[in-house]
């Protein structure tokens, strides 16, 4: 019966995935299906420490999130748990050998933002490291399935591309963060004042991301470079579109990409991936 438990925790982390970003919901369906629930137990675990810090505001949330923390490292050791997300979790990185410094860095970063932060330059980098560049090599674990010359040799790829998606979601959310939870992550940048100057130095560094990026998603094994690719291409598309309106205008409303965007994104894709076109 503990196939059943194994099952039920996957799928726990699928709903999850799905309910709260069709962005990389869409994007794991064109993985292949060998490594979908991989994909998604890593994201239950990301949205759900996330969730702890950005949305439980009446409860004692430093005091979940050390628990959150405790309880993951005793699966991982456990190879089991009681939480569903965390067991399917616990599963990834026990299977692939996921270096645990990855995991410590990300749960750092989830408990710098149980405080209200201004950001230096430093800490700003560190922040970016823990919260989007080691979810990317967690995933890069998966995509490479144990060869490990491959991983190091798309691993800077994989940092930028986590690098770029993490200050999109930056500019996108810039709104919500600094009203709703007092949180500035650009260094030197006062939202109060937030200039069109200061928005393109961030587009810029963008920029060169998502360059750095593309140099290793095409290098991805056949079984996930079409679903990275569809990731890269709809932040892509947000990234374009937060370019063309004002920093002023970014302070008043939350940018998005339509679903039809999204769809018409992805069949293009796939039709470039079919053609070696990628």
């Amino acid at each position: 019966m503990i196939n059943l438990y194994h099952q039920i925790s996957k799928e726990t982390s699928k709903s999850i995935t799905r309910l709260y970003s069709t962005s990389f919901s869409f994007g794991i369906k064109l993985l292949d299906k060998s490594i979908h629930d991989d994909i998604y137990s890593i994201y239950g675990f990301v949205r759900l420490a996330d969730e702890i810090v950005d949305t439980f505001h009446n409860f004692p949330k430093a005091e979940l999130l050390q628990e959150f923390k405790e309880d993951t490292y005793k699966s991982i050791d456990r190879k089991i748990s009681v939480n569903p997300v965390l067991h399917a979790f616990q599963m990834v990185v026990n299977k692939y050998s996921i270096d645990l410094k990855l995991v410590d860095k990300f749960l750092h970063s989830m408990e710098q933002d149980l405080d209200d932060i201004h950001y230096s330059n430093d800490a700003y980098q560190d922040y970016i490291v823990g919260s989007a560049e080691v979810v990317g090599l967690m995933c890069l674990k998966v995509f490479v399935n144990g060869n490990q010359p491959l991983y190091e040799n798309l691993e800077d790829s994989a940092r930028r591309l986590g690098a770029a998606f993490q200050k999109i979601n930056f500019l996108r959310d810039v709104k919500a963060d600094y009203q709703e939870l007092g949180r500035t992550y650009f260094p030197g940048v006062d939202l109060e004042k937030f200039t069109r100057i200061e928005k393109l130095k961030i587009e810029v560094d963008i920029q060169d991301d998502f360059k750095h990026a593309l140099e290793g998603i095409i290098k991805l094994p056949s079984s996930s470079k079409l679903g990275v690719y569809v990731a890269y291409r709809y932040y892509y598309s947000l990234f374009k579109k937060i370019k063309k309106i004002s920093s002023e205008r970014l302070m008043e409303e939350r940018i998005r990409v339509p679903n039809t965007k999204k769809l018409y994104i992805t069949f293009e894709s796939m039709f470039q991936n079919r053609f070696n076109w990628i």
